[in-house]
C-alpha cells in the first residue's frame, strides 16, 4: 500500500472529509467543463460512462461500506447482520422519501416527466436538484469512511485512511459523467456555455457538505458507525437502480452500458482492495 502524505494523515477526519468531498465536487465540475469544448457528446460514450459510474457505486457499496459495517457490528458485540440490514434499508427509504418530496428531473427525461410535487421550476433547476439529491449519499459515504478510519478500528474492521481515499477517488471518477449529464443537455437546449457549466458543477456542491456531516456524525456518536456506513450503501444502491442503470440503457446501448458497469465495478474493487 502506498504511503500517504504525513500532512494529510495529521488532519482531523472532518478536514479530511472536506478535502475529499471538495475533490469529488471538483471532478463533477471537470465533467461539466466539457461543455466549453463541444456542444454534443457521443451518446454511446456517455452511456458507457454512466454504466461505469453505476459499477463504481455498486462495488463501493459493498467493499467500502457494507463489509466494514458487518465487521464493526461484530467488533461492537452486536449481531453482525442487524446494523447493516437496518442501515441499508433506511438508506433506500431516505432516497425514496426525498424523491417523493423534492421536485426533480432525471437527465434525458422530458420536462413533463419531472418527479415529486408539481412545480413551475425551470428544467435546469430540476436537473440540478436530481443530481444534487443523489450526490448526498456519495458525500455521506466519503465522510463516514474517514470517520471510521479516525476511530482506529482498523485491525478489527478494515477501516483505513487509504481505504477512505480509495472510495473518494472512485466516487470522483464516477462524478465526471454526472457533470456531463447535467451540463450537456442544458447546452443543447440553448443555454450559454457558462450557465450550462454553472448548473453542472452546482450539482456536486452538496458532496463536501454531506461528507463533513457524515464525519461529524460518526466521530461524535461512535456506535452509529455500522449503521451510517450501511445507510450510505443503501442510498447509493437506490441511486444506481433508480437512475444510473436506466439512464445508461435509455438509448438502446444496453450491452455497452452493461460492460461499463462491469468495468466500473472492477476498477473500484481493485482500488479498494489494493489501497484499503
Amino acid at each position: 500500500m502506498p504511503s500517504l502524505p504525513p500532512w494529510f494523515e495529521q488532519l482531523s477526519p472532518v478536514l479530511q472529509s472536506l478535502l475529499a468531498g471538495g475533490f469529488t465536487w471538483g471532478v463533477t465540475a471537470l465533467g461539466a467543463s466539457v461543455v466549453f469544448f463541444t456542444r454534443r457528446v457521443n451518446q454511446r460514450l456517455l452511456d458507457a460512462m454512466m454504466g461505469f459510474a453505476a459499477g463504481v457505486m455498486i462495488a463501493a457499496s459493498f467493499w467500502s461500506l457494507l463489509a466494514p459495517s458487518i465487521d464493526m457490528a461484530a467488533a461492537q458485540g452486536i449481531t453482525e447482520w442487524v446494523p447493516p440490514t437496518i442501515g441499508f434499508l433506511l438508506g433506500g427509504v431516505f432516497l425514496r422519501l426525498s424523491d417523493a418530496l423534492l421536485p426533480h428531473l432525471h437527465p434525458g427525461a422530458r420536462r413533463a416527466d419531472a418527479e415529486g410535487p408539481t412545480t413551475s421550476w425551470r428544467r435546469a433547476t430540476l436537473l440540478v436538484l436530481a443530481i444534487t439529491l443523489h450526490n448526498i449519499p456519495e458525500g455521506l459515504a466519503v465522510g463516514v469512511t474517514f470517520g471510521a478510519a479516525a476511530i482506529e478500528l482498523e485491525v478489527a474492521t478494515g477501516a483505513t485512511l487509504a481505504g477512505a481515499l480509495a472510495l473518494a477517488l472512485g466516487i470522483g471518477l464516477q462524478n465526471f459523467p454526472e457533470g456531463i449529464a447535467v451540463a450537456m443537455p442544458l447546452r443543447g437546449e440553448g443555454l450559454s456555455r457558462g450557465r450550462s457549466f454553472w448548473y453542472g458543477q452546482l450539482s456536486g456542491i452538496v458532496e463536501p457538505l454531506s461528507a463533513v456531516a457524515g464525519a461529524l456524525a460518526v466521530v461524535g456518536v461512535r456506535p452509529l458507525l455500522p449503521y451510517a456506513l450501511s445507510f450510505a450503501a443503501g442510498a447509493m444502491i437506490y441511486v444506481v437502480v433508480e437512475e444510473l442503470i436506466p439512464e445508461s440503457q435509455r438509448h438502446g446501448n444496453t450491452d455497452l452500458a452493461t460492460l461499463g458497469v462491469m468495468g466500473g465495478f472492477a476498477v473500484m474493487m481493485v482500488l479498494d482492495v489494493a489501497l484499503g
